[in-house]
């Protein structure tokens, strides 16, 4: 079997920085265990699986150790390829998730503004070992469906942040989002996942899903500028709009490929 693979760097025009994702092509759906050794084998924080469907197109997303319920540089880098690699013809392509419904994602200019689920924070009493295993005392911490969030004081700090990453994967969630006020933009953020495989992602979409109502009431305003500030650094064009938030950036191809099982 030969499975057309790209790997594509998401929320950035330039490669070697953003998020890389790998994006499989398949003309039907594999055995889920298949699905995960690739995604082991490809060792991304993401692996997409892409099939093509009379009414768009099926997705999934594994990380090297599971299949996730959402990823956003993935479904970015899965529009990208559709859109510059394939040539598809129209302005937007829909994607079907198994459970976090259709995700719209829409090509303007260089940008592709992916239109995902809101997830409102709640505010929660910090679970034990949360403050010990990042290194920082939180300012504010939130729940939210999977995740929670670290309010610091300033993006420095958020910078900083050396988390203790056996510590932090015995942490009661997902992941970790932790966020400021950014100096040069409207926030930034980090996001770790060492239960799921991934110490830190370099840029994640699906965690604006949280970020972007928190800061849109914060700040006062709907359209947002955001920086992931990871080792590899990620921008994204943010806009809230009631239940859903639209979530915009640029990507670049990396590598195309065959695989060979």
């Amino acid at each position: 079997m030969k499975i057309p693979i790209y790997q594509v760097d998401a929320f950035t025009s330039d490669v070697f920085s953003g998020n890389p994702a790998a994006v499989c092509i398949l003309d039907t759906w594999i055995d889920d265990r298949r699905l995960q050794s690739i995604a082991a084998e490809n060792n991304l924080s993401e692996t997409a699986y892409v099939v093509q469907t009379e009414n768009g197109f099926d997705i999934r997303w594994f990380t090297p150790l599971t299949e996730v319920d959402l990823c956003g540089h993935a479904t970015l880098a899965s529009a990208f390829v559709q859109f510059v690699c394939q040539k598809w013809t129209e302005d937007t392509i829909r994607f079907q998730t198994r459970k976090s419904g259709e995700l719209v994602v829409t090509k303007r200019d260089d940008l592709f503004e992916m239109d995902f689920p809101a997830r409102p924070a709640y505010a929660r009493t910090p679970p034990d070992g949360l403050g010990k295993a990042l290194g920082v005392t939180p300012r504010k911490v939130f729940g939210s469906v999977e995740d929670l969030m670290v309010v610091l004081d300033n993006e420095k700090a958020v910078v900083d942040v050396k988390p203790a990453f056996p510590a932090l994967e015995q942490v009661e969630c997902r992941g970790i989002i932790i966020t400021a006020r950014g100096d040069q933009c409207d926030f930034v953020s980090r996001f770790f996942a060492p239960k799921v495989g991934i110490p830190e992602d370099p840029v994640t979409g699906s965690a604006h899903c949280v970020l972007i109502p928190y800061w849109a009431e914060v700040i006062g305003k709907k359209t947002l500028h955001a920086f992931q500030v990871s080792k590899r650094g990620g921008e994204l064009y943010c806009r809230h709009a009631g239940e859903r938030v639209m979530i915009s950036g640029k990507a670049a191809l990396y590598l195309e490929g065959t695989i060979t099982i």
